[in-house]
């Protein structure tokens, strides 16, 4: 059978290591450290507007064209990009929301454009063949509404400039109407609404361009939000004289019924590096373990003789366990100080007491389970990550398809390797096994977190579509090998 062909990560191609995340407001810090460095706004806006008619010169052939503009600076971006269009010979009109303020960036950058202007109206969005949206940009105050709605839902085919409108750069969540674009060009670094959902799939494509705008402004910014990817961290490499014992012990906490869910955390642990791992079944199931893989050590011993070893630095707590495992389990682990990985029953046997899993290295609950712990996650997903990370003292995975990486010292990450076929049973206990196992190697929890999550994303894109948990730890060492560029 031939070799599965291997497609790089997209977005590793967009950002070209261009990892820092800005919100709206990080971005407008940014704009205005660059005009005092000598590069102005209406030299960025020019820029901005020459990106996006190149962009869309690049992938559609000239057409009926409406520049929707507001009157801000991403209105300004609009006036720029129809003035190019017009000037490579494409049909295009402009449609103002409203004029820009006299003596703004905005106008100066509106004051050039001479071309046929019509009434900002549905009717004229609906005639058009392509729409380009300049009404209001990343940094929206308001919900987007009334006519401005109206006309953005009449477009056929549309090209977003920084954001599709009603995108909140921050949150990704919609402020009121947001349209689906083909294509969205922003500037200098995505924003944390270009990678989370819904803002995510609203963008289309996503092209990230270079505006001028120097890199040294991050100094004054100093972004504490990242995409993750591998150039955020680096994975553990064994040294040429190490052996078993320097890349750590992992030992999963397994529950006498749900077996398979620690099997594959354990199994995953193994294949991501660990040294050694061992299932420990102080509650029974032990026989049904070691009918599984077998370089995976499987106990019986009572947990806390498994505790009295030092060398059993990094566990797993919660997949498959029980409630009644996770209760009496977890305080013992934390109370003897080792890392732990806390997933599934442990998010229900302490459902509305956060501070029972204060301490864990690691957290990783999807949306259901942060509530049940936390409480609702909101419209903020960030935030709620932080806010969690930092009352706990632990990393915590914000599990979904735009997992964020959170710690408690307010360092995020946006992860966007996940395919959606990774939405599978058994994927999380994978999840588990990964972290775990690169804890063991002395990764950082953060860095451990956010690389796991990384490989976790590569191996399902790599196993392919209809994958099962298990196709997940065939992939792995692929998935580790592409982070580390080998």
């Amino acid at each position: 059978m031939p070799p599965r062909p291997r497609h790089a990560d997209p977005l590793q191609a967009i950002l070209r290591g261009r990892l820092e995340l800005l919100s709206p407001a990080e971005s407008a810090v940014a704009d205005a450290r660059a005009a005092a460095l000598g590069v102005p706004v209406p030299a960025l806006m020019e820029a901005a507007g020459r990106a996006v008619a190149r962009a869309v010169r690049a992938r559609f052939t000239p057409c009926r064209t409406l520049v929707l503009c507001g009157p801000g600076n991403n209105g300004g971006d609009g006036y720029v990009t129809a003035r190019h269009l017009h000037e490579a010979g494409w049909p295009v009109a402009v449609a103002a929301l409203a004029a820009p303020r006299p003596g703004t960036e905005a106008a100066e950058a509106a004051s050039p454009w001479h071309g046929p202007a019509v009434p900002f109206a549905p009717d004229e969005a609906a005639r058009a063949e392509l729409v380009i949206d300049g009404v209001f940009g990343a940094g929206l105050a308001r919900d987007v509404g009334g006519v401005a709605a109206e006309t953005l839902r009449q477009a056929r085919r549309l090209v977003a400039i920084d954001v599709p409108s009603g995108v909140d750069g921050a949150t990704g969540q919609c402020r009121g109407y947001a349209p689906q674009a083909a294509l969205t060009v922003t500037f200098f670094r995505l924003k944390p609404g270009h990678l989370l959902f819904p803002g995510r799939r609203l963008c289309g494509e996503t092209l990230l361009a270079d505006i001028g705008l120097p890199d040294r402004v991050l100094a004054d910014v100093r972004p504490r939000t990242w995409a993750n990817l591998p150039g955020l961290w680096r994975l553990p490499a064994p040294g040429p004289e190490g052996h078993k014992y320097d890349r750590g012990h992992v030992t999963v906490l397994g529950g006498p019924a749900m077996t398979g869910a620690a099997r594959l955390a354990a199994e995953a642990a193994r294949r991501t590096g660990a040294g050694l791992v061992t299932i420990a079944a102080p509650w029974g199931g032990g026989d049904t373990y070691r009918s599984g893989a077998p370089g995976t050590i499987v106990s019986d011993a009572p947990l806390a003789d498994l505790l009295s070893d030092l060398r059993r630095r990094v566990w797993v707590c919660g997949p498959g366990l029980g409630v009644a495992g996770a209760k009496e389990g977890l305080p013992l682990l934390l109370a003897a100080g080792r890392q732990v990985v806390v997933d599934a029953d442990c998010f229900t046997a302490f459902a509305g007491n956060p501070d029972a899993l204060a301490g864990a290295a690691v957290l990783t609950p999807h949306a259901g389970e942060f509530a049940r712990a936390f409480g609702a996650i909101g419209a903020d997903r960030l935030q709620s990550a932080r806010a969690a990370a930092a009352r706990t003292g632990s990393v915590l995975l914000l599990k979904g398809a735009d997992t964020v990486i959170a710690a408690p010292d307010g360092r995020a990450a946006i992860n966007a390797s996940a395919p959606p076929w990774l939405a599978t049973a058994g994927a999380g206990d994978v999840l588990c096994g990964i972290i775990a196992g690169l804890l063991a190697q002395g990764m950082a929890a953060w860095e451990a977190g956010c690389a796991a999550a990384w490989v976790h994303g590569r191996a399902a894109a790599l196993a392919g579509a209809h994958l099962i948990a298990e196709d997940l730890l065939d992939a792995l060492p692929a998935a580790a090998g592409d982070a580390a560029g080998l």
